[in-house]
């Protein structure tokens, strides 16, 4: 009977851990690409070129992507089902001289919606900065306790996957 209790207290420990938790995330990224704005917006959406550069789509090869609508208008949209990735899509929300606009939709492992968001702007001669955020819920209670590292592997997938397209923008 101990054992049940001890089980029982820490599942309680862990639904309280995951309360206090934060309940959403924010990650965002910068780089400068020597490319104009132009350009480089061209590449972020037409969800043709997504699987070339971002990292989680590179992941796993072996994953289905569909892409639909026109490049660059709102309803464009990638999708993808695969044992790595799970399921979900990202579809153009809106877009305009040096914004676009995604709605992140994840259906498997666990359905959680959030916002990618562009920035693009002028930087020297010819070039772009290039800012991307998404922010989205930590749905309760299993990824608010893995928020953390939610966070920390997204920051890290942000960077390798700018400098995927800063290298493919460049070539």
């Amino acid at each position: 009977m101990f054992f049940v209790y001890l089980f029982a207290g820490l599942v309680g420990l862990l639904l309280l851990i995951a309360a206090l938790l934060p309940k959403v995330y924010n990650v965002e990224k910068t780089i400068i690409i020597s490319k104009p704005v132009a350009e480089v917006m061209n590449r972020v959406g037409d969800l043709n070129y997504y699987s070339q550069w971002n990292p989680w789509q590179q992941a796993d090869p072996t994953a289905k992507n569909t892409v639909t609508g026109i490049p660059k208008t709102s309803g464009h949209a990638y999708a993808w089902e695969g044992k790595k990735v799970g399921i979900g899509s990202l579809t153009l929300n809106s877009l305009d001289d040096k914004h676009i606009h995604f709605d992140l939709e994840f259906l498997k492992p666990w359905k959680s919606k959030a916002k990618d968001n562009w920035l693009f702007e002028q930087w020297g001669e010819g070039e772009t900065k290039i800012t991307w955020q998404n922010s989205g819920q930590l749905p309760w209670p299993i990824a608010s306790l893995m928020g953390p590292m939610i966070t920390k592997n997204l920051n890290h997938q942000f960077e390798q996957g700018l400098n995927n397209l800063k290298k493919m923008c460049e070539s």
